[in-house]
């Protein structure tokens, strides 16, 4: 019995080690060396880099160009923090990273992308790819440059057959969401005019909210970034030359001048959200949101009603961006932070949906212009389809 038991075990493991390699495959590192005397560098000064799987068939001219999520450093002492990390430095980075989701190259798990050129970016410099600065200080060799980094990874693709490009599609989860949005026109910009050119931001819609202490913290840490990166030159003149760069730091500042159709894709109670711009541990010094922030079924009824309430501030800063029907929205009721870099809530059998919809066929059908998708979910708990992150205690939760 105990072996008829181990060999259905190993059975069942056999089969998800299939599945896992069906839903996901290894991409190799691509370094660009030339770049560096240029000074689009990481932190570290060293080179950027981007994980590159080549299309194919019909496929062939276009292009997917993904960047890595990872927050902000908003000082020399948290960049300093980074600069020894793969968020700050190629020379940590892994040399293969597993695509799967938007990424994918199954035609039955990413149907309308599986055959494009799919490039992951990698995010090493603390501040979106906005910064531009030409000094560095040799106490701490901090290279605040990735504007300059950004560019030279697009230019390195035109170079590698992008400027060929039918069509083209700028995405990127949470920190790299935020870079999809912010560099959306200037991605355009830097495509043959002929490209059919579009954005997917995914958990990268931030909003401007207070704490539950009353405080403006992300309002604060974003002007900070902005700051000590000399992001402003590199942010959209349509939004500087009308507000503070700290404030065009923040999506629904930008999108609405924005000129390039964007599909969002966020959930409205957004775990990084609720952890750092709605709760950070600043603003709970006694931690009572702590078990909360871990899960969403701790929370208290005065918890859920205050992130109901974060969920009503969310919609309306949102709401700019459905004012276009160029744009796409996704916007699901999950404790959830990055959607569409994982098969499991991009295209699956049981994926998050929204009228009946996953995310991966939305952002398809959108993209190609088959059909609008603008839907905003009901409040929570009322989506059961919803993948809830659980986080373990031991995780940083700023």
């Amino acid at each position: 019995m105990a072996h008829a038991r181990l060999g259905q075990w190993l059975s069942l493991l056999v089969c998800l080690l299939i599945l896992l390699k069906a839903e996901s495959h290894p991409v190799g590192i691509t370094l660009v060396e030339n770049a560096v005397a240029k000074g689009a560098v990481c932190l570290d000064g060293s080179a950027p880099a981007y994980h590159f799987d080549k299309g194919f068939g019909a496929g062939i001219n276009n292009w997917l160009v993904h960047v890595e999520g990872g927050g902000w450093c908003n000082s020399v002492e948290t960049c300093l923090d980074r600069k020894n990390t793969h968020y700050g430095s190629s020379n940590k980075m892994e040399k293969s990273m597993s695509f799967s989701g938007v990424l994918g190259k199954n035609q039955k798990l990413n149907p309308d992308f599986y055959n494009w050129n799919r490039i992951k970016v990698r995010y090493c410099d603390g501040a979106s790819f906005t910064g531009d600065v030409e000094a560095v200080n040799p106490a701490t060799n901090l290279h605040f440059r990735g504007a300059r980094v950004f560019r030279a990874i697009i230019d390195d693709l035109l170079a590698k057959g992008m400027k060929n490009a039918q069509s083209a599609l700028l995405s990127g989860c949470s920190a790299g969401g935020l870079t999809s949005i912010l560099n959306c026109d200037n991605f355009r910009s830097l495509l043959p005019v002929g490209t059919k050119v579009k954005c997917l931001a995914d958990a990268g819609y931030f909003i401007n909210a207070k704490t539950v202490s009353g405080s403006q913290h992300i309002q604060a840490f974003y002007s900070e970034v902005v700051a000590l990166h000399g992001s402003a030159k590199n942010l959209p003149a349509s939004c500087t030359s009308k507000l503070s760069p700290g404030l065009c730091f923040f999506p629904q500042n930008v999108v609405p001048v924005t000129r390039t159709p964007i599909f969002l894709v966020n959930a409205a109670y957004d775990s990084w959200q609720i952890k750092n711009i709605l709760a950070p541990g600043i603003a709970d010094p006694k931690g009572t949101w702590k078990k909360c922030k871990l899960d969403i079924k701790n929370c208290s009824p005065t918890q859920l009603q205050t992130m109901q309430e974060y969920r009503l501030q969310f919609l309306g800063a949102l709401s700019p961006a459905s004012n276009s029907i160029s744009h796409g929205l996704f916007i699901d009721s999950c404790y959830a932070h990055c959607q569409i870099g994982t098969q499991e809530t991009w295209l699956a059998a049981d994926s998050p949906v929204l009228s009946k919809t996953t995310i991966g066929k939305a952002v398809g059908d959108w993209y190609h212009d088959r059909t609008p998708f603008q839907k905003i979910d009901c409040a929570y708990p009322c989506n059961p389809t919803c993948k809830n992150r659980v986080f373990d205690s031991n995780e940083q939760q700023d």
